[in-house]
């Protein structure tokens, strides 16, 4: 691969009633660049990713990363949108800026502001991440499609709400020692798996501990072609990039593969030339945690039908042999749409290089693999990062 992360931002995710979609990006785009050693007029392009779908009255966001210094005007600045996965769909662009020769500094930003919307006018802005002619009824919004899809994973594999729980409690735990993140408290597995007036059903058997956080917050990158990266405090390598695009509608396929999962995982595999077992960790898009425990298939880190074997057995814990969502995941870290790409990348970058927060840090973090999704496993990201030599 051509590019590096050389430099990186990233705010808490939470509720911040005195943020706007531009304090987040202006504040994320400066300590970047602070970060990465670098003045505005290096850039050469700027990418930003903001799904919005009616979060933000401001549309046509893109600019909005000029405030952040005057010495951007004039850069090419675009805005781009792929769903729940907007922040990889940012990156990879900027990627191949780099790649192609027309930009050698790529400054990437994933923002979203979420909590000022009314609870009734979330599930609806989020549906429209789904095939509305078949979905647009659907009770409960995108938790109900998702909902769903566990409902017939139970039916296929039997009841997995241990493995649920235990999903969501890990992620809880792990998300304590990740400053960042929105919801830092280790809840337990019994909390988790028990329905409770603070736990209740949100759709079908999914409770509201299976289900990510509407949250606000940005992320941002810089990223540069290789041998520029050399010149660098610091640099984090792509080895690999991968995007599959599936059908929408998930009347089209069977929607407990993930197809589009294992086909992005599969070229960005071959395109590093190594195998799932050789990573040494993922952060992977547990939107719910029936997606993470699907995920684990599609990923081939166990067969269809035994995903509940990874968590149960202990796998995916910080200290097991996949260690997945070391930052706490979208479950615990909370999931503004357009920044949560750029902050899986801005997470894992720090396991590599030895400056993820105490206690979050993993031991010999040599190679990490993030998985990015939108929609119902419809826009597929795969990014696999290694630290430059």
């Amino acid at each position: 691969m051509t590019a590096s992360i050389v430099g990186w931002a990233h705010t808490p995710f939470g509720k911040f009633d005195a943020e706007t979609v531009e304090s987040l990006v202006v504040k994320v785009a400066t300590d970047a660049l602070a970060d990465a050693g670098i003045s505005a007029e290096d850039v050469d392009e700027i990418v930003l990713g903001h799904f919005n779908a009616g979060f933000s009255p401001q549309d046509f966001t893109a600019s909005l990363v000029l405030q952040a210094d005057p010495k951007l005007r004039f850069k090419p600045a675009t805005r781009v949108e792929n769903a729940c996965a907007t922040g990889s769909a940012a990156v990879h662009q900027g990627i191949r800026a780099i790649a192609s020769g027309a930009a050698k500094i790529v400054l990437v930003v994933g923002v979203e502001q979420m909590t000022r919307t009314p609870s009734a006018d979330i599930g609806r802005y989020l549906l429209k991440a789904s095939y509305l002619p078949e979905d647009g009824e659907t009770v409960g919004g995108f938790a109900g499609v998702f909902g769903k899809i566990a409902q017939s994973y139970f039916q296929k594999y039997g009841d997995q709400s241990d493995a649920l729980a235990m999903i969501a409690a890990k992620n809880h735990k792990n998300g304590v020692a990740n400053p960042y993140a929105q919801l830092r408290k280790d809840f337990g597995f019994e909390f988790c798996r028990a329905e409770s007036e603070k736990n209740p059903f949100v759709a079908g058997p999914l409770k509201r501990t299976d289900c990510s956080l509407v949250s606000d917050g940005a992320a941002a990158l810089v990223l540069t072609d290789s041998e520029t990266a050399k010149t660098m405090g610091k640099a984090v390598n792509f080895r690999a990039t991968a995007h599959a695009q599936d059908f929408l509608p998930m009347s089209k396929r069977d929607i407990l593969q993930f197809e589009g999962c294992t086909v992005a995982w599969q070229r960005a595999l071959a395109q590093a030339g190594i195998q799932l077992s050789d990573l040494s960790f993922v952060e992977t898009h547990d939107c719910f945690t029936v997606a993470e425990l699907i995920e684990y298939e599609a990923m081939g880190l166990t067969p269809r039908g035994q995903g509940a074997r990874a968590i149960k057995e202990g796998w995916t814990q910080k200290d097991g042999k996949l260690p997945v969502n070391p930052s706490g995941g979208l479950k615990a870290k909370g999931h503004p749409i357009g920044a949560t790409g750029v902050s899986m990348h801005v997470m894992s970058a720090m396991q590599l290089v030895g400056q993820a927060p105490e206690g979050m840090q993993l031991k010999n973090a040599k190679l990490a693999g993030i998985f990015n999704m939108g929609g119902a496993a419809v826009a597929n990201y795969v990014s696999v990062l290694e630290p430059a030599k």
